[in-house]
């Protein structure tokens, strides 16, 4: 008898059950630290490594010195300032840093999806801080994967994000608002300039966008040559703002 392997949805589905029976199946401890606790950050680490006060660039969310110049138009880093992104601004919680990067991983390798909501979360109430309810946006999308990555992996972390953003904030949600058209190199192993090439027409928008304020969520943000290339398929399809939401930032190479 010929064995078929699982469509690709069944498989997604099953991931995501078996993350949340574990999820719920096994003592409560901390993400980072690792002791017992009511919540994925306890206390102490939630203190510790989440309330770090960091100016940023207001478009790519890059960390500034503490005494960059503020414009009109708000703190622009060098970079946005001499040659603007496509996406109009950037969110971010945290640098990409130990013990937070340890999260972001245990999302996008290990099948951890409650941290997904843990970002969700948070940036929920950044945004309440920044933007008001709802942040004025229209939809909210992930950055999507390629096809290969998402049937090997079963998920796509950035939508473990979005969705539970989606919901608190009230907006519709949709994961393939965005499509990846081109299966791209993993960008991680790239240099600045090899990642931005090895993005460029990777995506395509299906459905329309017309006039409407996109948030396209991703869980790290690097080069930021990812989210601008999706931003570009955005703008070139009519959309009227882009603006990123991301868990974690590095800083610029």
């Amino acid at each position: 008898m010929i064995r078929r392997p699982f469509p690709e949805s069944i498989r997604v589905v099953m991931s995501q059950a078996f993350a949340q029976i574990a999820a719920i199946a096994l003592p409560n401890r901390c993400a980072l630290c690792g002791n017992m606790s009511h919540t994925v950050i306890c206390a102490g680490c939630d203190a510790a490594y989440w309330n770090e006060a960091r100016l940023r660039c207001a478009v790519c969310a890059a960390p500034l010195a503490p005494g960059h110049a503020r414009r009109a138009a708000g703190y622009r880093c060098d970079a946005c300032r001499a040659t603007p992104p496509p996406f109009d601004a950037t969110l971010a919680l945290a640098d990409y840093r130990a013990p937070l990067d340890g999260l972001a991983r245990g999302l996008k390798f290990h099948a951890r999806l409650a941290l997904g909501a843990e970002f969700a979360g948070r940036l929920a109430r950044l945004l309440a801080d920044t933007h008001g309810a709802g942040g004025g946006f229209d939809v909210i999308a992930p950055v999507p994967l390629a096809h290969a990555r998402l049937a090997a992996r079963g998920y796509n972390q950035a939508w473990a994000i979005a969705r539970p953003l989606a919901r608190r904030l009230g907006v519709p949600a949709d994961a393939t608002l965005l499509a990846r058209v081109v299966e791209t190199a993993p960008q991680s192993r790239l240099d600045r300039r090899a990642r931005r090439d090895n993005v460029a027409s990777a995506f395509a928008v299906a459905r329309d966008v017309a006039g409407r304020h996109v948030a396209l969520v991703d869980d790290v943000m690097t080069s930021g040559a990812t989210l601008a290339a999706a931003a570009h398929a955005l703008k070139a399809a009519g959309a009227a703002r882009v603006t990123n939401l991301v868990a974690l930032r590095t800083a610029r190479d």
